[in-house]
């Protein structure tokens, strides 16, 4: 699975990825996870398999909500309470949830 990860410039997000990657290693899963700026992802959006906003760009949501549901991609905003403790776990685990219930939702189709 490919997540990424929106922000404005990065910092924490990219330690909330190195947590997200460290979770994921510790069950064997071989995801791809990155944090990108706001401004990249309209281009880098069909990689991905989930698109998650940093609570700090949650204003862009509607926008991007359109952009994934328009390219199948499930997006979210984080919870910030997993943001702000630099939760990995519980983020990825979010991640999956998105991607299953995107996987169920074309099955059901």
């Amino acid at each position: 699975m490919n997540i990424l990860l929106c922000c404005c410039a990065g910092m924490s997000t990219s330690l909330l990825v190195s947590k997200m990657k460290k979770s994921a290693l510790e069950q064997n899963l071989q995801y791809r996870i990155r944090a990108i700026p706001i401004e990249a992802v309209r281009k880098e959006v069909d990689q991905a398999d989930v698109l998650l906003l940093g609570p700090h760009v949650r204003y862009m949501y509607q926008s991007f909500k359109e952009l994934g549901e328009k390219k199948g991609i499930p997006v979210a905003v984080i919870d910030m309470e997993y943001y702000g403790t630099f939760n990995g776990a519980d983020v990825l685990r979010t991640a999956e949830e998105l991607y299953r219930e995107k996987q169920y939702k074309s099955l059901s189709l």
